[in-house]
């Protein structure tokens, strides 16, 4: 079998939970100042906009209070947050043999080199705050289709193009870490698919935050032109560290008329992070966003990716899944904003608490006053593996015209003893029984992932389950 991972047990815990010393990586200081802002900018080689932008935004977040609606975050203090730390590489590199060894290791285990010569059509991989690895097939580039880091395409012919669009999606004073990540973002990818253009394989961006007590701020733009497709991969991963993380990146995507974007996230964060995202689409006439998430890691999530159908016809469909153990608070779920006629949504969420972890599923579905003849339904299962988790559900529906068919379900249940005990009269154990029932309930979400990835989220929920008898 070539050395391939072949049963459970050969996937170990740790999997994930490796690091290597940053002694001798360039940081700037911990905490925000102005001061700080402006070396992150000398360092990025910002243009002038950009400078400023940083600048402003570090005052909206000055002026701003800390989100209050979900899980306390008082345990993230951002006096102790690195905000910057660059790898000992000079450059991003295109081809592999040119990353540092130590970075390039860690990809390794990971297994990016190999996804990106089995199933991808590009690969970006960023270490820290830097993009260290990026890399597209020739035949996708003859096509047309842009994919390089954010940062070199703000220096590029598209600049502009991103000058336009860069966080208007996601404004500013949309929350405190919005501002926070106008002010310090780095690395991230720019996604450009010409008009008509068909992305059969993937693309991916991977990204490793290994510094402890730093931050991570990457930016996605993505740009899919009309009557174009695109399946977009996002992995992320950290060490645990005794000291808090935090990830509060940002995602733009632009659906074009009768264009397609699959946006699918596997995300593995260390359990001491705080993952403070925000991912949101704009899908114009005929367009199609379909989200495909899993949430595995991180101490306290804070994530609802948002779909804006601003097209008559547009579509929007949201699949996922969280995962949340011992010393977890996941608030999670989706938000679809119905903006033109004849719109549609669709959202199917699953969730699994164990070990006294904590899942809520926020959703908000807005239908406007002229987006007649609009359908949206939202279904969220959770399961409980034991008596000391908790699941909650908060749905908010705002329908501003009585022409539209919106429809909620929610469930929330445990693992059924019967179904245990008919596992276990077929020869699995009682741990195995449990993990194939929670599998189970979360196959809406490995269904539609490439196989590799579907793979990798089977094994973390079995990883997860390791030991839980109920």
């Amino acid at each position: 079998m070539n050395g391939e991972k072949t049963q459970v047990e050969d996937v170990h815990q740790e999997f994930y939970d490796f690091r290597f010393d940053e002694s001798d990586f360039f940081k700037v200081d911990s905490g925000l100042t102005p001061e700080i802002i402006s070396q992150i900018s000398d360092e990025k080689k910002d243009p002038a906009w950009m400078r400023e932008f940083r600048q402003h935004a570090l005052e909206v977040y000055s002026r701003m209070k800390m989100p209050d609606w979900g899980p306390s975050v008082e345990g993230l203090n951002m006096d102790n947050i690195v905000t910057y730390v660059r790898p000992n590489t000079e450059r991003m590199n295109t081809r592999w043999e040119d990353v540092p060894d130590d970075i390039k290791e860690t990809f390794d285990r990971l297994g990016i080199p190999q996804a990106e010569r089995t199933s991808l059509a590009g690969v970006g991989a960023q270490y820290d705050s830097e993009l260290v690895y990026h890399n597209v097939r020739e035949e996708v580039a003859r096509a047309g289709v842009i994919y390089t880091d954010i940062e070199s395409a703000l220096h590029g012919p598209y600049a502009d193009l991103i000058r336009e669009r860069f966080m208007k999606l996601v404004p500013l004073t949309d929350h405190k870490f919005a501002a926070l990540h106008g002010a310090v973002w780095s690395g991230g990818s720019f996604v450009y698919v010409p008009k008509g253009v068909h992305v059969d394989i993937p693309l991916q961006s991977y990204f490793r935050l290994n510094a402890p007590g730093a931050g991570q701020f990457e930016h996605t733009l993505i740009i899919v032109d009309e009557g174009a497709y695109l399946h977009f991969i996002e992995g992320c991963s950290a060490p645990k560290y005794n000291v808090a993380n935090l990830h509060a990146g940002c995602v733009e995507l632009f659906v074009g008329r009768n264009a397609t974007l699959r946006y699918s996230t596997i995300e593995n964060w260390s359990k001491n992070m705080y993952n403070l995202n925000t991912k949101r689409a704009k899908v114009e006439e005929g367009g199609k966003i379909e989200w495909v998430t899993g949430s595995f890691g991180s101490h306290i999530s804070y994530l609802y990716p948002m779909s804006i159908l601003a097209g008559r016809g547009s579509r929007s469909e949201f699949t996922g899944v969280t995962f949340a153990g011992a010393g977890q608070i996941l608030d999670t779920g989706c938000k679809i904003v119905h903006a033109a006629p004849d719109t549609t949504s669709y959202v199917n969420t699953r969730s699994i608490s164990k070990s006294g972890g904590e899942n809520i599923f926020r959703s908000a579905v807005v239908v406007e006053k002229n987006a007649e003849n609009s359908k949206s339904a939202v279904s969220c299962q959770s399961l409980m593996v034991d008596r000391i988790s908790r699941s909650d559900t908060v749905p908010v529906m705002d329908v501003k015209t009585n022409r539209a068919d919106i429809g909620h379900e929610a469930r929330i249940g445990r693992i059924s003893n019967d179904a245990v005990f008919y596992l276990m009269s077929r020869g699995v154990t009682e741990e195995e029984a449990r993990a194939l029932i929670v599998s189970g309930f979360a196959d809406n979400v490995s269904k539609e992932l490439p196989l590799e990835y579907a793979v990798e989220m089977n094994n973390l929920i079995r990883i997860e389950m390791k030991g839980v008898i109920g």
